[in-house]
C-alpha cells in the first residue's frame, strides 16, 4: 500500500514555477512534520525544506526566498512552491515524515519522487 506520494513535478524552462504535492493519508491527524529533498543525478540527497509539527519552515539559505512549504491539513498534504527555477534545480524530489513523535508509516521511508527538469 501506498502511504505517500509525491506529485506535480515536471519540465518547466528556467525562471518558472512548480507547485510539487505530497500527499500522506493521515498525516494532518498525526504528531508530524514533513520534509522536503531532493537528490541531482550523481550527486547526494540535498535537504530542501522542512515544515515542523507546530507549522514552523526551514529552507536552507541558498534557497530562501525561491522556495515555499505549506500545509493543507484537511488533504493530508504538504506543498513546495518552487520559483525562479534554473537547470540547478533538475533533481528528484522527495518527501518523508518526521519528528520523534511521528509514528506514521509516511515517516518510515521515502516516496518514490517527481522529476523536475529545469531547461535554459
Amino acid at each position: 500500500q501506498v502511504q505517500l506520494v509525491e506529485s506535480g513535478g515536471g519540465s518547466v524552462q528556467a525562471g518558472g514555477s512548480l507547485r510539487l504535492s505530497c500527499t500522506a493519508p493521515g498525516f494532518a491527524s498525526a504528531t508530524c512534520g514533513m520534509v522536503w529533498y531532493r537528490q541531482a543525478a550523481g550527486k547526494q540527497r540535498e535537504w530542501v525544506s522542512s515544515l515542523n509539527s507546530f507549522g514552523a519552515t526551514t529552507y536552507p539559505d541558498s534557497l530562501k526566498g525561491r522556495f515555499t512549504i505549506s500545509l493543507d491539513k484537511a488533504k493530508d498534504t504538504v506543498y513546495l512552491q518552487m520559483d525562479s527555477l534554473t537547470p540547478e534545480d533538475t533533481a528528484l524530489y522527495s518527501c518523508r515524515c518526521s519528528g520523534n513523535r511521528c509514528y506514521h508509516e509516511c515517516s518510515k521511508d521515502w516516496g518514490q519522487g517527481t522529476q523536475v527538469t529545469v531547461s535554459l
